[in-house]
């Protein structure tokens, strides 16, 4: 018992002072540490203070130097702005020297001035006495005189505005010209076509002229059987193996021509037999004019034509305008116009269709009222919705008051008038040629200063000789152009026709 109080007491002990020294070891140690901050405070404000005085002995010299440079800075602007007032000091004693000198000018101009109104006025007291002077001499007013200076001028003027207009004219026709006979002359070259060669007549061979006696028929009744029932009259006569049927209805006289020849085939000729041969022959004449018109429409290269167009394209293979047959022509100028469209580029397909239709009316124009343009342009309206093609058709001869809105239709008026001008085209009669000569020489002769005119090479030129003491050489080209424009409006003709004034003064002495 006593040795456990013994041992609790030595143990309590040496917790006690095992205590005792841990407390002492950290009071040394605190005290070491505090020595150590203390010897570090110090250190640390000597430094500081020594980086007060080199922060403080920097700031100074800065503040030394930013001064300096202020100084200088001051110094230079003061230099500155003392050459300025040098400088605006001069320009003020300018100034003041050059409003001096402005105010002598202005007085030497108004002084001048002075003058000036002065002489102005003495100036216009001698142009009033001059112009009295004048008036007198010449005997003309200042008025008369203006109006004869104004008619001078207007005079020279329009001399030289002739002069101008020729050469411009000379130079366009000539470029325009030489375009177009390219143009024509390969159309043409590529669309040959025969010479005109038919008549208003048929001739029907037979083999001998015992068979004029059975055609006539005892008393001509056969003949006139014949007769009534085609409309067309039979020549008998002396012409050997050949019977003359003449009409002015083509077809009619094709289908006359058409049953005589069959009759004289079967050699049975009677009435009854005329008439069923005459209802054979217009069956027959039918089918070939729509064949024809069809063939034609497929030479042409147009497609889709209404059924009734082909019939009446088909009825002008039998129809004729001064020998030429109007379904060659027609087809013709389709060909010319689309070629003509195709050079120039215009529609080729309105070309071709308005030049192949636009004699259609030519189809039955003897038995509709109206010129065969107006009527075929009625008629093609009702199959054709293009109005190109029906205003091509309606004004296809270009006459005086029509007015011209599509290339296509002076296409096609120009492919007709080729078509109806070209050599062995037509065939006229000599009274109507003779006409057309005198209508153009006596249009020239209507002219003032016209002496003598000459209408040459089949009416496509008149040469007209004026006197030289009342037509001067400009006078000439305008007398020229006025001939012109009066054949257009006046006359009717193919192609064109070439007027030339011709002016020559001859000096005659005699040496004696």
């Amino acid at each position: 018992m006593f040795d456990l109080v013994i041992g609790l007491a030595l143990v309590v002990v040496a917790l006690v002072i095992g205590g005792a020294g841990g407390a002492y070891g950290r009071i040394w140690l605190s005290g070491k540490k505090l020595h150590r901050a203390q010897q570090d405070a110090r250190r640390i404000v000597t430094d500081a203070r020594t980086t007060e005085k080199e922060i403080l002995l920097e700031a100074k010299e800065e503040a030394i130097r930013i001064k300096s440079a202020v100084e200088a800075e001051n110094r230079e602007h003061r230099v500155e702005l003392q050459r300025q007032e040098r400088r605006v000091a001069r320009k003020e004693e300018e100034v003041t020297r050059k409003a001096e000198g402005l105010e002598r000018r202005e007085r030497n101009l108004n002084n001048k001035e002075k003058d000036l109104d002065t002489l102005r006025g003495q100036i216009e007291d001698i142009k009033k006495k001059q112009l009295q002077e004048m008036e007198r001499i010449s005997a003309l007013s200042e008025r008369e005189a203006r109006e004869l200076l104004l008619q001078r001028i207007e005079s020279e003027v329009r001399e030289e505005g002739s002069r101008r207009v020729r050469e411009l004219e000379m130079l366009l026709k000539e470029e325009a010209d030489a375009r177009a006979r390219e143009i024509i002359a390969m159309a043409v070259q590529r669309c040959a076509a025969d010479v005109a060669t038919e008549t208003t007549v048929s001739v029907v061979p037979i083999p001998s002229d015992d068979m004029k006696g059975r055609i006539i028929g005892r008393e001509g009744r056969n003949i006139r059987a014949l007769e009534n029932a085609t409309g067309c009259d039979l020549i008998i006569d002396d012409t050997p193996d050949a019977v003359t049927l003449s009409g002015f209805d083509p077809v009619r006289r094709e289908v006359a021509r058409v049953a005589l020849s069959k009759l004289i085939l079967d050699g049975r000729i009677h009435p009854a037999r005329i008439e069923e041969v005459v209802q054979k022959a217009k069956a027959e004449v039918e089918a070939t004019i729509k064949a024809e018109g069809e063939q034609a429409a497929y030479e042409a290269g147009v497609a889709g034509l209404h059924p009734e167009l082909i019939k009446l394209l088909g009825r002008l293979k039998y129809r004729f305008s001064y020998g030429q047959n109007m379904l060659a022509h027609s087809l013709e100028a389709a060909h010319l116009a689309g070629m003509i469209g195709a050079e120039i580029g215009a529609n080729v397909e309105i070309c071709k269709k308005a030049g192949l239709l636009h004699d259609i009316g030519k189809a039955v124009d003897h038995e509709v009222e109206g010129t065969h343009a107006q009527i075929g342009a009625d008629i093609v309206k009702r199959f054709e919705k293009s109005p190109e093609v029906i205003k091509a058709i309606a004004g296809h001869h270009l006459e005086s008051d029509w007015e011209v809105s599509t290339v296509e239709e002076f296409v096609v008026a120009a492919a007709d008038a080729i078509s109806g001008a070209r050599p062995g085209a037509r065939r006229e009669s000599l009274d109507h040629y003779l006409k057309r000569l005198e209508a153009l020489e006596s249009v020239a002769n209507s002219f003032d200063g016209v002496e003598k005119s000459f209408a040459i090479q089949a009416g496509r030129e008149v040469r007209i000789m004026v006197k030289p003491d009342v037509v001067d050489d400009l006078g000439s080209f305008r007398l020229a152009r006025d001939i012109v424009k009066k054949i257009e409006e006046s006359l009717v003709y193919p192609g064109q026709i070439k007027v030339t004034v011709v002016r020559e003064t001859r000096a005659v002495e005699y040496a004696k």
